[in-house]
């Protein structure tokens, strides 16, 4: 694997932490302290995936999730967060604001490694599409192009995040099947669903807001309660 991430912050001093996990895997890291070189790095294309170490309290919540959600707006790299803060609260925050994942600064490093790899591994698949991946999945006015990786309703184009994408992808193929929060977390991260409620309600309901007319009374993704989500 031939990739390259970039350290935002480091305040929690992550990239000391997983710095000879990554080379070991192969995966080149940068580091920015400033906003600015942030910006002008993710805007050279020189990085495929963003860790954000940002303190999401007191003083520095409100412009830390701004921080994320301008990043948000302005690319579809993936964002992970890595914060000290357990908070459901937090973790809420981040993901409404448009990061794919939320990690606590003091887990195992290895598991930080697992999710970068993850996230790179679905980037990678959602940029440099096969040419035997030609395919176009409908049901009724929502369209999946996986060539050319667009979604559109009724005609209407709308951007999803890489997650927001695979996620509705994953229900698409699996068109009429319920697939339960377990399920979609372990297909989409490849990992053991812990907690996974919160992270796949924020998600699913960010693709409801793009996709459907009126989002609470959907017409494409539909919750069945107490078992978990399906599309048609």
């Amino acid at each position: 694997m031939d990739k390259t991430i970039l350290i935002y912050n480091n305040r929690t001093g992550v990239a000391d932490v997983i710095s000879s996990l990554l080379m070991g895997e192969g995966i080149r890291m940068r580091t920015a302290q400033e906003y600015e070189e942030m910006s002008r790095l993710l805007q050279e294309r020189e990085v495929q995936l963003l860790i954000v170490d940002v303190e999401l309290l007191d003083e520095g919540w409100s412009s830390g999730v701004e921080m994320i959600a301008k990043i948000r707006s302005q690319s579809s790299i993936p964002i992970i967060v890595v914060s000290g803060q357990s908070a459901e609260t937090v973790k809420i925050m981040a993901l409404n604001a448009g990061a794919d994942d939320y990690v606590l600064s003091g887990c195992n490093p290895l598991e930080i490694v697992a999710r970068i790899k993850s996230q790179l591994r679905r980037y990678t698949q959602l940029v440099n599409m096969c040419a035997n991946i030609d395919r176009i999945y409908r049901v009724d006015g929502l369209e999946i192009n996986d060539m050319q990786r667009t979604v559109t309703v009724e005609g209407r184009q709308v951007r999803l995040t890489p997650i927001e994408y695979s996620i509705l992808r994953l229900l698409v193929q699996e068109k009429g099947r319920v697939l339960s929060i377990s399920q979609i977390y372990e297909r989409i991260w490849h990992m053991r669903a812990i907690g996974a409620d919160n992270t796949i309600a924020v998600h699913i309901r960010h693709i409801r807001e793009k996709i459907e007319v009126n989002p609470k009374e959907p017409r494409y993704l539909k919750v069945v309660w107490g078992t978990g989500y399906k599309v048609g």
